[in-house]
């Protein structure tokens, strides 16, 4: 096989919502958007749903559907983006909980299905989805009369527990919702770890589930093989790679690996990149290409037949902070060619 094998495990993901659930005061949802965060949102869905999980997040009605269909009736699926036009019949045929972010959304859904459920996003500072304060303070008794299954808000810089932003969106979430008597959400994985005066009635974990940052202690989701498809010797002042980016400072042994940017691994990951060979690190050498990939393996004893680009010694986090990106676009740009494997046991 010269595609690389991507093995993601959902045990690992079905106990990170464990330990998530562990410390959240009240019910533990699940995001599972951008399919899953890469990984399948359908596996990963009913992976959770088999752990307990019963509120499902997603960021548009499309994806609802594909979860709706992972899932069967029962469990709860909200979708981010809210009521949009040509949102009305996957809401209803999928039964999907739309998110109202605007006036404008409230009224389409009211005038469209008006005993169909929904759920309030409001604005406590972000900027970016939700009613600000004096909308919903304008349309608030409104929204209550009709019985809104949840009031959500999201942090903007939760992964950074010292942040006065922390504080400030708190207090003002409580003002808009506070006495109202509907569950609120507020607390995705880093407002989870924020403490229970953030989680409110229904935490969504996401990053951490899939294993990443600012969940320290998760259990490592992702594993990637990479193949070896040749080796060379390379002597003294020869270079490797486009532009002549890397010239060997002694004689090493090169391999050359099926992957590339074609694959979600960056270009800019190339100086500061490693493969591993078991517990050995074998530096990338030359500029990442679209297909191929050129690794130092002079330590080795022996030629594998495969290097590991992510694993439990190098997570999506490490490969972040190597290419200035966060976990997020990492694990979301891992690449169609790859030959996938579920762990579910």
């Amino acid at each position: 096989m010269s595609t690389a094998t991507l093995t993601i495990d959902l045990m690992s993901i079905r106990a990170n919502w464990r330990a998530l659930s562990a410390l959240s005061a009240g019910v533990t949802g699940a995001v599972v958007k951008a399919n899953g965060y890469g990984l399948d949102a359908a596996r990963v869905s009913r992976a959770l749903a088999q752990e307990g999980a019963r509120h499902f997040f997603v960021a548009v009605a499309e994806e609802g559907a594909v979860v709706r269909r992972a899932l069967g009736p029962g469990p709860k699926i909200y979708v981010f983006s809210g009521h949009m036009e040509t949102d009305t019949s996957l809401i209803r045929d999928h039964q999907l909980i739309p998110m109202i972010n605007s006036v404008d959304q409230l009224l389409r859904h009211v005038e469209a299905m008006p005993d169909v459920e929904f759920g309030v996003q409001l604005d406590s500072g972000m900027n970016r989805l939700g009613l600000e304060p004096l909308e919903w303070q304008a349309v608030r008794d409104l929204v209550l009369r009709l019985k809104p299954e949840i009031l959500m808000s999201h942090l903007a810089c939760a992964d950074d527990p010292q942040h006065t932003m922390n504080g400030q969106q708190l207090r003002e979430f409580r003002d808009m919702t506070d006495g109202l008597n509907i569950p609120r959400s507020l607390a995705a994985t880093g407002g989870i770890l924020l403490g229970n005066s953030y989680h409110f009635e229904l935490t969504r974990p996401g990053v951490g589930l899939y294993g990443g940052a600012p969940f320290e202690t998760a259990q490592s989701v992702v594993t990637l093989d990479v193949p070896v498809i040749q080796v060379r010797d390379v002597d003294t002042g020869e270079t490797v790679g486009y532009s002549n980016t890397w010239t060997a400072p002694t004689p090493r042994k090169i391999a050359t690996v099926s992957a590339g940017y074609a694959d979600g691994i960056m270009r800019n990951l190339g100086p500061n990149l490693s493969l591993y060979s078991e517990r050995v690190a074998c530096p990338v050498v030359g500029r990442i290409s679209m297909d191929l990939i050129g690794v130092d393996i002079t330590l080795l004893a022996d030629t594998p037949n495969n290097l590991q680009l992510l694993n439990s010694l190098q997570s999506i986090d490490d490969l972040a902070a190597a290419a200035d990106t966060i976990g997020y676009e990492v694990l979301t740009s891992l690449g169609s060619r790859y030959q996938r494997r579920y762990r579910e046991t």
